[in-house]
């Protein structure tokens, strides 16, 4: 944990729990040791999904990241903690025309597309708001990764054009409104060997360079998409990259126009990641509420449980739910009448569902009800990718600490609203697509 016991202590006491704590130091810290494990001039960008608490953004964009969003909420987000619209990527495999005319409206102008449909429905929208927007394809290579945390490439995929169905139809990768100036790749995710993330950008790099031999685009970015890894909700350090820089440089003399800087016209290449430079700032703080035995299982009942940590779990978009909590108090002083058991536990949380366990093996010596337990390393994926509405329980306070203390203190809500029903025929009503004037083609 980056912040200190007796600090965490101190805010839950102030905060209450379940409470996440988030370092922006170590935020910081993990922006600058990527930015030196990649090729200099390399652009970063936050991806907004792995945490957008506006605190840590603000801190991630003030070292020099970019913001990646796929929502009209991340957009909003980004730029109030003062992202440029024109610097912020616009991801997503299914933009609709609302919020294509949301993003331009507020000035982004760069996207990444994944279809044919996709294109024509922004080069519509950029018409209509008068803008002249700029892509990037999607492109989903035709080699699954080996390793893969969770691959989101080489295999049947709702993200990005096949690169054979780009090969075999270069045509359709063409739309009025919109220019298309470069690539976008993301094969996979959470790894922590530089080797396995050198064979990922490598099949990168060649599906950009097959498609650029169909397509023949005057290329301007090339994004590698990233795969940084992180220990997630157990103890560890962030990894580190020794030699990918140089083992990169080499391996992006390969992409289409690298021969020229991007001063001189080449190619610029950026990099994602969201869980490398949150992840390790982040601590979740939970107070024990009940210890009891079930027949022969111990379990430890804390007041948070997969509404605040990790309810994604059950899609893959984070690892399994293994939680390591460390405990927030000073060794069990003897004859204090806890019980003694060294055996593990299951640490479950406080919802009324069988499946709330953050941990069916936890070590948790001498749990007793009141004690704090730590949850390390969720900086990502850690509120927003959990089950926060079910059950209509209050979110956690989030507090950002920064040298001389707390910066700033806030709290996720959730609340129903009026709304207006929507024009037929808009945003993937059954009346077909207005961009296209044609139901998607499946490949």
């Amino acid at each position: 944990m980056s912040v200190p016991a007796g600090t965490l202590r101190k805010l839950a006491a102030e905060y209450g729990t379940p409470l996440y704590v988030y370092d922006l130091d170590e935020a910081r810290a993990a922006h600058a040791e990527l930015a030196g494990s990649v090729p200099a001039g390399s652009r970063i960008y936050y991806s907004l999904k792995a945490n957008p608490f506006p605190p840590l953004v603000g801190v991630l964009l003030d070292a020099g990241a970019r913001a990646e969003v796929c929502s009209r909420g991340e957009l909003e987000t980004a730029l109030a903690a003062g992202a440029p619209a024109r610097r912020c990527l616009y991801t997503g495999p299914a933009k609709t025309e609302t919020e294509l005319a949301h993003a331009l409206a507020r000035g982004v102008r760069v996207f990444s597309v994944d279809s044919p449909t996709d294109l024509a429905r922004l080069g519509l929208c950029a018409r209509q708001a008068g803008a002249r927007a700029k892509a990037i394809l999607r492109l989903n290579p035709s080699a699954y990764p080996r390793g893969a945390g969770l691959a989101m490439g080489g295999a049947p995929s709702q993200f990005g054009a096949d690169v054979a169905w780009v090969r075999d139809r270069p045509e359709r990768f063409r739309a009025d409104g919109v220019e298309l100036v470069g690539y976008h790749v993301y094969v996979g995710t959470n790894i922590d060997d530089a080797d396995r993330l050198m064979d990922w950008f490598e099949l990168a790099v060649d599906a950009v360079r097959h498609a650029q031999e169909a397509l023949r685009l005057n290329v301007e970015i090339v994004d590698l998409g990233g795969g940084f890894g992180h220990p997630y909700a157990r103890p560890g350090d962030r990894p580190a990259w020794s030699g990918l820089a140089r083992r990169l440089a080499g391996l992006l003399a390969r992409l289409p126009g690298a021969a020229a800087s991007p001063a001189r016209g080449g190619p610029v290449v950026a990099f994602e990641s969201g869980r490398y430079l949150a992840g390790g700032s982040g601590t979740l703080v939970l107070r024990v509420q009940d210890v009891k035995h079930s027949k022969d299982t111990r379990f430890v009942i804390a007041d948070g449980g997969v509404n605040v940590l990790g309810g994604m779990q059950g899609l893959r978009r984070v690892p399994p739910i293994m939680a390591e909590p460390l405990p927030l108090r000073a060794a069990v002083p003897a004859g204090d009448g806890r019980q003694d058991d060294d055996g593990d536990a299951v640490l479950a949380g406080p919802l009324c569902t069988a499946l709330d366990l953050l941990n069916q093996r936890a070590r948790l010596r001498g749990a007793a009800p009141g004690d704090l337990l730590a949850v390390p390393n969720v900086g990502a994926y850690g509120l927003t990718a959990a089950l926060v509405a079910f059950l209509g329980r209050d979110a956690p306070a989030e507090v950002a600490v920064d040298t001389g203390g707390v910066r700033a203190a806030l709290r996720l809500e959730t609340a129903y609203r009026p709304v207006q029903a929507a024009p037929s025929g808009v945003n993937g009503s059954p009346t077909g697509d207005r961009a296209t004037g044609e139901r998607a083609e499946t490949r």
